[in-house]
């Protein structure tokens, strides 16, 4: 008899997982929508690889905002304009005869076929830290077959979050070997850094050296956080979140009494704060 789970002629993957037919013709749908626009509307007729690369971003920025609300119905119409962006720069590129939305996806499976030796191939499954460390090992020889001195870093790209690039730096940094030995010696450097930078503050040191203090205290926090399974950029976004809700609360507050924030006292408002930190919590 055969196994219903078996993979299809051809197939690394097991049947159970191929998308039915309704979903395949869904996405040729919107594929060939996007190549009509391209065709039909003079706007989209017009956008460049360059023209539309920002909005790409804003869309990533917009997902992320639909889970830290909770939002499913949000976040499922902010991933379908994140992958109209994505068919969008695919046809483009097939127009200039560079690559088609194929390659890309044909690109990215063999990419987490080889990835993923421990699902698809013999290797032993291990924990994910294991997985991931396997991961970083597999694509620097990817890139090590591509140019005689690719680094370790490569592939973080500049244009992330300063505190989310700082992360993926020292992430991969971290892959082969090079962190500290335990959180207490990454503390340690914290302290360090925080007393360098407190130094050069009280000497007066110029404002390119104490920023170069400030820059290497947050590096050294970053790294902390590491050791303490927590993610800065996020950590640092629900803060500024909490912080808006609160002061937006004091603001409403004090407007409700025909007051305005700038004519408030200072203990008024350290009052009021209080109260809005308290009705959150």
């Amino acid at each position: 008899m055969p196994d219903p789970d078996a993979s299809p002629a051809g197939k690394i993957y097991e049947s159970q997982f191929a998308e039915p037919a309704e979903r395949l013709e869904a996405y040729a749908d919107l594929s060939a929508i996007v190549k009509q626009l391209r065709r039909d509307c003079p706007w989209d007729r017009e956008q460049t690889h360059e023209s539309v690369k920002h909005l790409l971003i804003e869309e990533a920025y917009e997902v992320v905002a639909a889970i830290d609300h909770g939002d499913w119905d949000e976040l499922a119409e902010e991933l379908g304009d994140v992958l109209l962006h994505v068919l969008f720069h695919a046809v483009i590129a097939e127009e200039g005869g560079r690559f088609t939305l194929a390659d890309v996806i044909e690109a990215e499976t063999d990419k987490l076929v080889r990835r993923h030796p421990h699902v698809f191939g013999d290797a032993a499954t291990g924990d994910a830290d294991a997985v991931a460390a396997s991961w970083e090992e597999i694509k620097q020889r990817e890139k090590n077959g591509e140019a005689e001195e690719a680094s370790v870093l490569d592939g973080v790209p500049a244009q992330l979050p300063a505190l989310l690039r700082a992360q993926r730096v020292q992430e991969k940094a971290a892959g082969v070997g090079f962190e500290f030995p335990d959180r207490d010696e990454a503390w340690d450097k914290v302290q360090e850094e925080l007393g360098e930078f407190r130094e050069a503050v009280a000497d007066d040191r110029s404002p390119e050296r104490r920023q170069d203090e400030f820059g290497d205290l947050l590096f050294a926090l970053v790294n902390y956080a590491r050791y303490t399974d927590v993610t800065p950029e996020n950590a640092l976004r629900e803060t500024t979140d909490r912080f808006t809700r609160r002061f937006q609360d004091v603001e409403s507050r004090l407007s409700g009494q025909g007051t305005s924030i700038d004519e408030a006292d200072l203990a008024e408002l350290r009052r009021l704060w209080r109260d809005a930190k308290t009705r959150e919590e």
